[in-house]
């Protein structure tokens, strides 16, 4: 008993210092304990409940005759809207909480909500070398289930808990994007309920300017009830090649030639200072060198950021093998290199043999518990942001980061843009190389103010006809929105499937100068 003793002791210690302090206070000023203690065990229960439920509906094939029922209730919900009126725009009604996007989205306490549950991964076909499932399904969902049956996704974003649906009404890439394009372009189909309740289909070739338009709508031309995405056959292992790089002309000029060649299934840069950077390159094999395994995902290895910033001091390339699924979550126990500012001590072994199978905290609990003071000091002091530049101008934009905001690491990820219809397209007619410049942390420059600075990279990355994701913050006025953006397919759509009514402009969404 001695020893339980002793734990109620300090639990009881803990919460008189919570009551002097003050809950506020521990959650902004000592927030690794809030989060160790209530949200690491949280998340484990949400995982737990979400992949057995998930796995026991696919077993039954329950989910293809729920879904069907799910769609007509939202259609109902939408007609019901319209025969009352339609007095205020539509959303949908999962809780903003929810998103991965660190946005805060107030619109939903004064819009229409409409409930959209849909979860499922509805069908695998393999001889068409298709998954149809539904807006909610994520990528953990989906490699669990795919890889264990030897099939993939070409691009699989990086996070557990991204959505297809927030992965194609926003966008996703990966480090095969070089080969495939965005998460976007290895969807072959969409179904969407219309703001008149309808239900249609499109595709490349039937209804395809709405295809084509739905990409980077946020959800402003109708409602996604499920979308069928390219599947490719899966391997064991990614050979992957860690290559260190000194000098920014040259770390460009490598990145810029692997990016290129087609042979790398894989590539990603982390660029660890203005002139320091690790390049890596991968391709999936069955095949494995027992002594070159490193099974990066298991709960108790170093975070992938940190294990490959140990390559800057060798001067040569090392190669590993990494199981596929491994591969892909890599950033998703240290969502990148974020954790390390919520729980300093993350990555030190004891915690992670201890406590590592309960990491990483749910984004969306996060956002949950985090409060208006923490949101506040996030906004001010903190960069979470992913431009996409032409690759030509890679290393002007690395420089434009290292001046505005000098946050490091910084991801580097290539993807091939191609000339297609929509929002986003290269600026001229034929397929363009890109690359996703991701920052995440707190400035260390002393100049940084969250609105001007961000305004500074926006203004180039447009410049440079590139893109901003939308799951960030924006501060661009409207008419640099769609300087930024290509809006004549989506107002289009707009006018003729009678939008404007029903819901919001895609910028009054999302841009904080129009937010409210």
């Amino acid at each position: 008993m001695d020893p339980l003793l002793y734990i109620a002791g300090l639990v009881v210690l803990f919460l008189l210092w919570v009551k002097v302090k003050g809950l506020d206070y521990v959650i902004i000023h000592q927030r690794w304990i809030f989060v160790c203690l209530f949200l690491l065990p949280l998340s484990v229960i949400f995982d737990v409940y979400y992949y057995l439920r998930a796995w026991i509906i696919f077993k039954m094939c329950s989910a293809p005759k729920q879904h069907d029922q799910r769609v007509r209730d939202i259609q109902r919900q939408v007609r019901e809207w319209k025969k009352d009126g339609g007095k205020t725009y539509m959303c949908t009604g999962r809780p903003g909480w929810l998103t991965v996007s660190l946005r805060v989205g107030k619109y939903k306490k004064t819009h229409k909500n409409i409930m959209i549950n849909m979860m499922d991964i509805l069908e695998v076909d393999t001889k068409r070398q298709i998954v149809r499932v539904e807006p909610l399904a994520n990528m953990g969902q989906l490699t669990a289930l795919l890889n264990s049956i030897g099939w993939t996704l070409p691009v699989l974003p990086e996070l557990d808990d991204l959505t297809v649906g927030g992965l194609i009404m926003g966008t996703g890439i990966e480090s095969s994007s070089h080969i495939y394009g965005l998460f976007q372009h290895i969807c072959v189909a969409y179904e969407v309920v219309l703001a008149d309740g309808s239900l249609v289909r499109c595709t490349a070739k039937e209804n395809s300017d709405l295809f084509y338009a739905v990409p980077w709508s946020c959800g402003t031309l109708g409602f996604l009830v499920a979308a069928e995405i390219r599947i490719i056959p899966a391997r064991t292992w990614v050979k992957l090649t860690y290559e260190p790089v000194h000098g920014l002309e040259k770390i460009c000029q490598r990145f810029a030639q692997e990016s290129a060649n087609k042979e790398n299934q894989f590539v990603e840069g982390l660029q660890y200072t203005l002139d320091e950077a690790v390049i890596m390159t991968g391709v999936m094999t069955e095949e494995a060198e027992p002594d070159k395994i490193n099974r990066i995902g298991l709960y108790f290895k170093p975070w992938f950021f940190k294990h490959v910033e140990n390559f800057l001091t060798e001067n040569r390339s090392v190669v590993e093998y990494i199981p596929l699924r491994h591969y892909y979550h890599r950033h998703t126990r240290s969502i990148f290199w974020e954790l390390q500012d919520i729980i300093p001590f993350g990555n030190n072994p004891f915690f992670r043999y201890l406590f590592g199978w309960m990491v990483p905290p749910k984004i969306s609990l996060l956002k949950l518990t985090q409060g208006e003071t923490i949101r506040r000091l996030y906004e001010q002091h903190h960069v979470v942001q992913d431009m996409l530049v032409p690759m030509k101008h890679i290393q002007s934009a690395i420089f434009r980061f290292h001046d505005d905001i000098h946050v490091y690491p910084l991801w580097l990820c290539p993807f091939v843009l191609p000339s297609q219809p929509g929002m986003v397209h290269p600026k001229g007619d034929e397929d363009e190389l890109y690359v996703d410049i991701g920052a995440y942390g707190e400035p260390r420059v002393k100049h940084f103010q969250a609105r001007a600075s961000t305004r500074q990279l926006e203004k180039f990355v447009r410049e440079v006809h590139g893109f901003q994701m939308l799951y960030a913050d924006v501060y661009m006025d409207r008419q640099e929105f769609w300087d930024m953006f290509d809006g004549c397919l989506y107002h289009k759509l707009r006018e003729e499937l009678d939008c404007k009514a029903a819901f919001p402009e895609v910028y009054d969404k999302i841009c904080k100068s129009a937010r409210h």
